[in-house]
């Protein structure tokens, strides 16, 4: 398996430089952070799992599973609507910077507030458009379709990549997100599809599509060569890198 790697491997973890704005307003985009009940906090959420409340009612939010709807906020409790139903997350705490959510089963999840500062949704990792991939497939998916999931997936990273260079983030959570590619700090590797996350699994239809797309993966690692830029920002490498990768899909 060829091993894609540049310096020393180093830990991400979400960091933020500088100060969040003290204005009060839930409309925003939240990760979670950590739960004031360890013992029974649900494993399926990690700190790359966000609530992103839009101020027009709308909301994406991955807490295991990826989700639209609607958002409401009233009598302290924020009302999620899907085409699943509606869920209610009682608000035990609003700091302006800091959110905690009751859990239905009474823990609080605390969420941490992050610059959401995009031109337009096409530019927001987290919208709609580019977490097609999360998705999980209704049918059989043919290999275009397959690499065209794979596609919307590296475009998620190159504008998750962007989004913390254009915020100055010291460091940013990379591997806690579903992905066939394990990310380091001086490269990226193909995963062994034994090591595949279940939730990565879980997008498709089934195993074999699934395995497809390591194959997709494979082929373009052992064929096509990526031109790392000559940078010490990281953040700048992942992006390029992730954008040749869209390139080599289509």
């Amino acid at each position: 398996m060829k091993k894609i790697i540049l310096f020393s491997t180093i830990a991400f973890c979400i960091s933020q430089t500088g100060c969040l704005s003290n204005q009060k307003k839930i409309d925003q985009l939240w990760f979670y952070s950590y739960s004031s009940d360890a013992t029974d906090r649900d494993n399926s959420i990690t700190p790359a799992n966000f609530l992103s409340l839009q101020p027009d009612g709308s909301y994406t939010r991955d807490f295991g599973k990826f989700e639209k709807g609607t958002w409401e906020e009233k009598k302290s409790s924020l009302y999620l609507k899907s085409n699943t139903g509606t869920i209610e997350f009682p608000i035990r705490s609003f700091s302006g910077n800091e959110l905690q959510l009751a859990s239905n089963k009474g823990t609080i999840l605390h969420f941490e507030k992050v610059a959401r500062n995009f031109s337009s949704p096409a530019e927001d990792p987290f919208a709609i458009e580019n977490n097609l991939w999360r998705i999980h497939a209704t049918k059989k998916e043919n290999a275009e379709e397959i690499r065209s999931r794979l596609r919307n997936h590296f475009r998620f990273y190159e504008l998750y990549f962007t989004w913390a260079l254009k915020n100055q983030f010291q460091s940013i959570d990379v591997n806690s997100t579903p992905s066939l590619i394990k990310i380091y700090g001086n490269g990226f590797e193909l995963k062994p599809f034994e090591q595949l996350p279940q939730t990565w699994k879980s997008y498709f239809f089934d195993e074999e599509d699934c395995n497809t797309a390591s194959k997709i993966i494979r082929d373009i690692f052992e064929h096509h060569e990526i031109s790392w830029p000559i940078t010490e920002n990281k953040f700048k490498m992942f992006v390029s890198a992730f954008q040749q990768l869209q390139q080599q899909l289509k």
